[in-house]
């Protein structure tokens, strides 16, 4: 497996858990207003959110290196 393709499937797979963190994170809030609780280990919604963040800044930080790459190898 060559780096480019590790890269493009960390990238993926960050990309999706930060947005299934992100949805977890909303459903908490929404069951914490109703008096309800969705996550049985007891996270905050504030820290399920985090770590989606965390995840997409790690996404960005991919991305623009892949186009820094792509620009250097441009004549």
């Amino acid at each position: 497996m060559t780096l480019e393709k590790l890269e493009s499937v960390v990238s993926r797979l960050f990309f999706f858990g930060a947005f299934v963190l992100l949805a977890l994170a909303l459903i908490e809030r929404i069951a914490n207003y109703s008096g309800y609780t969705f996550l049985q280990m007891r996270p905050r919604a504030g820290t399920v959110l985090e770590t989606s963040v965390v995840l997409l800044v790690f996404v960005i930080a991919i991305q623009l290196r892949e186009i820094r790459e792509a620009l250097k190898r441009k004549p």
